[in-house]
C-alpha cells in the first residue's frame, strides 16, 4: 500500500473508531477471558509491553529532564499493567521507581513485583513527597485505577492523587486518567491533566475529553470477530508496532 493510501486509511479508521462506555469495556474484557481464553497474565503482559513502547515513542529518555520514571500502581489490573511496563522500561534506558501501596496476595501480582525487584527496580509503599517527585523524576506513569473505577477516590489514595494533581512533570496515564469518570471524563478542575493517555484494547469514552494530550492505542491482541461484534473500527497497527498514535 502506498504511503498516501496508508495514511488515508489510518485517518478514515480514526474517524470511524468507537469509544467504549464502561459496561462495554467490562464486557470486552470478560469475553477475552471467557470466550477467547486469554489469561489475565497474558493480557497484562501484552498491555504493559505496549504501554512501555508507547511511552518510549512519546518521551525518549534523552528528551526528559531525567530518565527516572515514577510509576504509580493501584491494586487492580491497571496496576499490574504498570508493573509490567516498569520492567520493560528498565530495559529501554529508563530508570523506573514504583509506588505500589496497596498490594494483593494474588500470585500473579506477587510475581510481577518480584520480577521488577530482581531487575533492580525499587517497589515502595511510601507515598513520594511532591517536592522530591518534582526534583527527581522526568515522567510519571499513572497506573492507579482502570475502567472499573467509580468515584470517589478512596482516602488511602488521596495523598498520591494530590501529588499527581499538583505536579508539573508530564503524566502518562494507562487506559484511564485516574480519578476521571470513565464515560464523562474529569469532574473537577483539580482532576489530573495527563500529557499522554495510552488507551488499551479500545479507547474509552472519557478519552474524548483529553485536552492538548498525546493519545495512543495499545494492546495489539483484539480478535477481529470481537472487534466486529462491538463495532470498534480500530485503526490498523503498522508493521511490527505495538501501538497506534491517535493524536
Amino acid at each position: 500500500m502506498e504511503l498516501n493510501d496508508r495514511l488515508g486509511h489510518i485517518i478514515y479508521s480514526l474517524y470511524r473508531m468507537r469509544y467504549l462506555n464502561q459496561q462495554e469495556a467490562i464486557s470486552v474484557d470478560e469475553e477475552l477471558f471467557n470466550e477467547y481464553k486469554f489469561s489475565v497474565d497474558q493480557l497484562m503482559e501484552l498491555a504493559g509491553l505496549s504501554c512501555a513502547h508507547a511511552i518510549a515513542d512519546a518521551y525518549a529518555p534523552d528528551s526528559l529532564k531525567s530518565n527516572k520514571v515514577l510509576i504509580c500502581c493501584g491494586p487492580g489490573n491497571n496496576g499490574g499493567d504498570g508493573l509490567v511496563a516498569a520492567r520493560h522500561l528498565s530495559l529501554m534506558n529508563y530508570a523506573p521507581y514504583v509506588y505500589y501501596p496497596k498490594r494483593t496476595e494474588k500470585e500473579l501480582f506477587k510475581n510481577l513485583q518480584h520480577q521488577a525487584e530482581v531487575m533492580g527496580i525499587t517497589v515502595s509503599t511510601e507515598c513520594p513527597a511532591a517536592a522530591w517527585v518534582e526534583t527527581e523524576f522526568g515522567l510519571i506513569v499513572d497506573a492507579l485505577f482502570g475502567f472499573s473505577f467509580k468515584p470517589p477516590v478512596r482516602d488511602s489514595f488521596m495523598p498520591i492523587m494530590e501529588v499527581l494533581q499538583q505536579s508539573q512533570i508530564p503524566i502518562a496515564s494507562i487506559d484511564i486518567p485516574s480519578g476521571w469518570n470513565v464515560e464523562l471524563g474529569p469532574q473537577t478542575k483539580s482532576d489530573i491533566k495527563p500529557a499522554c493517555l495510552i488507551s488499551l484494547t479500545a479507547p474509552k469514552m472519557c478519552a474524548q475529553h483529553l485536552l492538548n494530550a498525546k493519545h495512543y492505542l495499545g494492546g495489539r491482541f483484539v480478535p477481529k470477530k470481537l472487534e466486529e461484534k462491538y463495532s470498534m473500527e480500530l485503526p490498523v497497527y503498522q508493521g511490527r508496532d505495538l501501538f497506534v498514535r491517535l493524536s
